[in-house]
């Protein structure tokens, strides 16, 4: 709760939430400012960088470049019948999603701290816009994985009518991360130094250069602890159609850890949201 004086040198108070029983309707009502904040961070992403629209396309790119020829051309790692920047590809696009949606949420409420201590909304809204805004960086960035499927002439399964499915796990991940480490970051400022290291240990240890299937048996349910493991297996999947790719218990795994982290993440961000004004 935040305290300021008016013009007329009344006490004017701030209350960040209203009752449990309102809040989920607030979410509604205040649909337009989670659209506004969006589509804001969206111009500002795209109209105030040197190569606009290309940056979403450049990281994974980039990174898919690197990884095929570390691990496709000097490890020799196995990539079946798909071509190996296909399959790297295909894991990119849900881990740069991710990737890029709990780095941005962890400075969403710092970098609105203006608005928190202004005027009363659901604070949830600021971070689930960043979501949003990542979620079209994956659409586009998923236009170039179908021009890599004409350059190698890889028709794609049926399976990837289902590949929506994954998506919205990867969204809803996403999703929960991002409130609980916004919440954190505003209590724990020093917390912003940690998240690239999460970010870049994520990476190294999610099988975005390399198939999964490389795991020993024994490990594997172990490894998709990782909830990102079963995403990405799954998105690997539904674009390759190679059953191979696809481990059931760690699927179930990965999607009961999705559903903890929905549960953490917004019990802890309505924890903490009465303190945000004061804490900013």
């Amino acid at each position: 709760m935040s305290n300021e004086k008016d013009s007329n040198g009344f006490d004017l108070i701030i209350d960040p939430g209203r009752l449990k029983k309102n809040y989920w309707n607030d979410l509604w009502k205040f649909r337009e400012l989670f659209f506004f904040l969006a589509w804001r961070d969206i111009l500002v992403r795209y109209k105030q960088t040197v190569i606009g629209l290309a940056w979403s396309v450049l990281r994974p790119f980039l990174t898919m470049v690197v990884f095929t020829v570390i691990f496709g051309n000097l490890a020799k790692f196995p990539s079946g019948d798909v071509p190996y920047p296909i399959l790297v590809f295909s894991a990119m696009l849900p881990w740069q999603f991710f990737s890029t949606s709990f780095s941005d949420a962890s400075n969403s409420l710092i970098g609105n701290s203006n608005m928190l201590t202004k005027i009363y909304f659901p604070r949830m809204i600021i971070p689930a816009s960043t979501v949003i805004v990542n979620l079209v960086d994956f659409l586009i960035s998923f236009i170039i994985l179908i021009g890599m499927m004409f350059w190698y002439r890889f028709v794609p399964p049926v399976t990837i009518l289902v590949l929506p499915l994954f998506l919205l796990q990867v969204f809803l991940i996403s999703m929960g991360a991002g409130f609980y480490v916004a919440a954190v970051n505003v209590k724990y400022r020093d917390f912003k130094y940690i998240v690239p290291f999460v970010v870049q240990f994520g990476m190294l240890i999610s099988p975005v250069g390399f198939s999964s299937t490389v795991v020993n048996e024994k490990w594997r349910l172990l490894y998709s602890m990782n909830p990102m493991v079963g995403v990405i297996d799954g998105f690997r999947w539904a674009i390759t159609g190679d059953r191979s790719q696809i481990y059931l218990p760690g699927l179930v795994l990965s999607f009961v850890i999705m559903i903890l982290l929905m549960f953490i993440g917004i019990w802890y961000f309505r924890k903490m949201e009465r303190t945000f004004a004061d804490l900013i």
